[in-house]
C-alpha cells in the first residue's frame, strides 16, 4: 500500500463510519490488487470513532470542513489527491464482495473509449437487512457498454432510456484519472455520479457496467429517510434528465409480492416475517408520498417544486448505524 505510483486509486468519503470501516478497509487490503492500489479517505469532521479506526491502517486521511462537504466537490478533491491510473469512488459502508472486485472493475476498460465502469450493488441475507432487499440473482453476471457516436443519438432517447442507462453508481464505480481530470464531477448535492455518466456519453466517451464487480451495500432506511430519500432522488433525476416519477404499484400488489418473498425465507420467525411485512408497507407508503407531493409540486411549476425540495431536503437523510433496536422504531 505504500507504492508510489499506484495503479488504482480508491477513494473513501467518510463521517462517523465507526460501524462499517473496519470491514470496508480489511476488504479492499485483501484484494488480489491490493499492492497495487491505494486508499484515500475524505474525512468530514467525523466525531465517533474512526480516526481511531483509519489509525490502524495504511490509508491516506484528508480532512474536510463538514461545511465545505459536496457529493461531487469533495470528491473532484480526492481525484486531484490521487496517485493511481485508475480512480475508485466507494463509500464508508459498502464492503466488496469478492477478492477479485478491483479485477472486476479493471476488466472493464476493453478499449480506450471506456472513461468508467461500474458495479453492482448487492444486500447480503443479513437478518439486520431488510428480507425484501435480499440479493437474489436471476441471472449470471455480465457486462454491457453504453456508447453514442454522437449527443443527439443520446438526447433522442426518452427521459426513462436516459436514466436507465446513466444508473451510475459512486458507491461501485472505477474511472480513468485522466478523464476524470478532464471532466470533473459537477459540483452538486446528490446524483454527481448519473450526471457525470451522461456528461461522459455526451463528451463521446463508452460507459460499462459489470454486475461481476459486487459490493454488499444496505441502509436502514426509516420511512422519514425513505420518504425525504426519494424525494430529493426525483428531485435530481427530473432536473438532470426530466423525468417524473409515476406510482409503480399499489398497496395489494407490494403487499402480496412482500408475503410470498418473506414466506419462502426459512431462516426468518414468524414474528419477524409480520415485521418486516409491515416495514416495508410503511417504506411503500412513504415513497408513493413523496411522489405524490412531488408531482403536486410541480405541476404548480419549478419555483414551487424547488421550494418543496428546499423544504424537505434542506439536510441531506441520514443513513442510520446498523442495530436490531432500529427495526422497531420504523
Amino acid at each position: 500500500m505504500s507504492n508510489p505510483s499506484p495503479l488504482i486509486s480508491v477513494i473513501i468519503p467518510t463521517k462517523n463510519g465507526d460501524a462499517w470501516l473496519a470491514k470496508t478497509i480489511s476488504a479492499i487490503l485483501d484484494q488480489t490488487l491490493s499492492d497495487q492500489t491505494e486508499i484515500i479517505i475524505m474525512d468530514s469532521g467525523s466525531t465517533d470513532n474512526t480516526a481511531e479506526i483509519l489509525s490502524r491502517y495504511p490509508v491516506r486521511v484528508i480532512p474536510i470542513e463538514p461545511s465545505s462537504f459536496n457529493h461531487g466537490g469533495t470528491r473532484n478533491v480526492g481525484v486531484r489527491h490521487a496517485k493511481g491510473k485508475y480512480i475508485v469512488m466507494t463509500v464508508q459502508d459498502a464492503e466488496p464482495d469478492s477478492r477479485f472486485w478491483l479485477q472486476n472493475l479493471l476488466d472493464g476498460f476493453d478499449d480506450e473509449k471506456v472513461a468508467g465502469v461500474c458495479g453492482q450493488q448487492i444486500v447480503p441475507h443479513d437478518p439486520e437487512n431488510n428480507p425484501v432487499d435480499w440479493f437474489r440473482p436471476v441471472s449470471a453476471p455480465d457486462k454491457k457498454k453504453f456508447f453514442f457516436d454522437r449527443p443527439a443519438d443520446f438526447e433522442a432517447l426518452t427521459a426513462a432510456e436516459q436514466r436507465n442507462i446513466c444508473r451510475w453508481d459512486d458507491v461501485n464505480a472505477m474511472y480513468r484519472r485522466d478523464v476524470l481530470l478532464s471532466l470533473p464531477f459537477r459540483f452538486t448535492s446528490f446524483a454527481e455520479d448519473a450526471l457525470w455518466a451522461r456528461d461522459a456519453l455526451m463528451a463521446g466517451y463508452a460507459i460499462v457496467y459489470n454486475t461481476a464487480a459486487r459490493v454488499k451495500h444496505y441502509h436502514f432506511e426509516t420511512p422519514e429517510y425513505a420518504f425525504r430519500r426519494s424525494f430529493t432522488v426525483y428531485y435530481h433525476m427530473y432536473i438532470y434528465f426530466s423525468e417524473r416519477p409515476s406510482r409503480v404499484d399499489n398497496g395489494l400488489i407490494m403487499l402480496l409480492r412482500n408475503s410470498k418473498l418473506l414466506l419462502k425465507e426459512s431462516r426468518i420467525g414468524w414474528p419477524d416475517k409480520w415485521k418486516w411485512l409491515l416495514f416495508n408497507y410503511r417504506q411503500r407508503t412513504a415513497i408513493n408520498k413523496a411522489i405524490d407531493i412531488f408531482n403536486d409540486a410541480l405541476a404548480k411549476g419549478r419555483t414551487e417544486l424547488d421550494c418543496k425540495h428546499n423544504e424537505i431536503c434542506r439536510t441531506p437523510p441520514q443513513a442510520l448505524k446498523p442495530g436490531r433496536k432500529e427495526i422497531k422504531k420504523a
